[in-house]
């Protein structure tokens, strides 16, 4: 009934099409009532207590908003959780990692629940294990998941997993990783970032390469789009 609420008349249209569910897409099948995120925030916050049991119906929902409120639950009571809670959404975020099925939900609560977690324990095993899978939404996961990692001053992680992904046949993972390469040199040290690059500028896709050197200057970008580094 709440969800029903807050919808916006014209939202479901622009969102089925903003995020690509038609019959091929990645989105493929996603339902959407057109909520805003600041609407879909103002619902979390009403059930910030949410049990588990029912943070796992909203996630098995068809519905987009529902999966997004029941992770932005699930970042809200991680956060304010002590080591054993922690301990316990982290596993049950893996478990359901599959249901994380488009790049806003992962990129809204993989860092903030997988980064976090894995950053106070030092193994990357998990990212490493997502980079490699099959799965479009869990190898998304593994590269936002370091955003942690950079936030803290810490780009090895980060390289560690885009390396892996550089030959990714996905645009979603293109993006990605150049998204948070470009962070890379933004939080920690362009320097750091420019090294990565050199060695693998011409195995990237043209997208990850784009996204990656976007804050750089203009002449050093059309250097690295010439490939004359």
């Amino acid at each position: 009934m709440i969800f029903a609420k807050a919808r916006i008349p014209e939202g479901p249209r622009f969102l089925a099409r903003f995020f690509k569910t038609g019959q091929g897409d990645y989105g493929h099948g996603d339902v959407f009532l057109g909520l805003t995120v600041p609407q879909s925030r103002k619902i979390a916050e009403q059930y910030a207590d949410l049990s588990l049991v029912d943070i796992k119906k909203l996630l098995r929902s068809k519905i987009h908003e529902q999966r997004l409120v029941a992770l932005l639950i699930l970042v809200s009571q991680f956060t304010r959780a002590g080591a054993f809670r922690q301990t316990r959404i982290f596993r049950f975020y893996l478990a359901h990692s599959r249901l994380v099925n488009n790049w806003d939900l992962a990129d809204l609560s993989a860092d903030k629940i997988v980064g976090a977690y894995l950053f106070r324990r030092g193994s990357l095993g998990i990212l490493e294990k997502f980079a490699g899978s099959s799965d479009l939404w869990q190898r998304r996961i593994a590269i936002v998941a370091t955003f942690h990692f950079i936030k803290n001053g810490q780009s090895g992680p980060t390289l560690r997993i885009a390396k892996k992904l550089l030959r990714d046949q996905h645009d979603l993972i293109h993006k990605a990783v150049g998204w948070m390469l470009r962070e890379v040199g933004k939080r920690c040290s362009q320097a750091e970032e420019e090294r990565f690059l050199r060695k693998n500028y011409r195995k990237m896709p043209r997208t990850m390469l784009r996204y990656a050197i976007e804050r750089f200057p203009r002449p050093l970008q059309r250097k690295y789009l010439a490939g004359k580094i």
